[in-house]
């Protein structure tokens, strides 16, 4: 054999064998990740304005007037900016119109079913402050998750609906909707009427 072709015939076989076995590893695909949040720790603040009912809301949270067309005095937004989110408030004075109020609040509540995988009910009862209502849980893909509603049942009626603006998905959403849910429950835990 010639001396001369050797290193090239050695380098050739070396190659080969390392193209070879390099192909038969198997590749796992990374599973799909999402996006670590961190949260702030939870203070609260009271809000207590010209309006007939006061409540706490989060430090990280800005209570803003809502100035959307339409809107009515006494409607409020609490803004989140870090997390896109909003809770929406409207009041309305009572007189002979609660359950007309009521047929709204669950209306809009039920209007996402077309995308809810659930909806789920929770009483609120509150004698100590005059404060009745209904949470609403709503579980999927839809645009609010969390929605709610408080009354005297004579004078008062006050909705809330938590909203993001951004694209929906509930796997990804899931932590930032429990977190602030919780905050949505402290709100009407510490809700008076003035």
């Amino acid at each position: 054999m010639n001396k001369k072709l050797f290193p090239c015939l050695l380098a050739g076989i070396l190659f080969f064998l390392a193209i070879s076995t390099a192909c038969h590893r198997k590749h796992i695909p990374k599973p799909r990740g999402y996006y670590r949040i961190s949260f702030p720790e939870k203070n609260y603040l009271r809000f207590s304005g010209t309006c007939p009912y006061s409540f706490e809301y989060p430090v990280y949270g800005e209570v803003l007037k809502d100035n959307e067309k339409g809107s009515e005095p006494c409607w409020i937004n609490i803004n989140f900016p870090a997390y896109n989110g909003t809770i929406h408030i409207s009041y309305k004075p009572v007189s002979n119109n609660l359950n007309s109020y009521l047929e709204d609040s669950y209306a809009l509540a039920y209007k996402h079913t077309v995308k809810a995988e659930s909806i789920m009910e929770q009483l609120i009862l509150n004698s100590d402050k005059n404060v009745y209502g209904i949470l609403y849980d709503i579980e999927g893909s839809t645009a609010s998750s969390v929605q709610f509603f408080l009354t005297d049942s004579t004078q008062h009626f006050l909705r809330g609906a938590l909203y993001f603006k951004t694209v929906i998905d509930k796997d990804s959403l899931a932590p930032i909707i429990e977190f602030f849910r919780e905050d949505v429950i402290h709100f009407i835990d510490t809700f008076e009427w003035n």
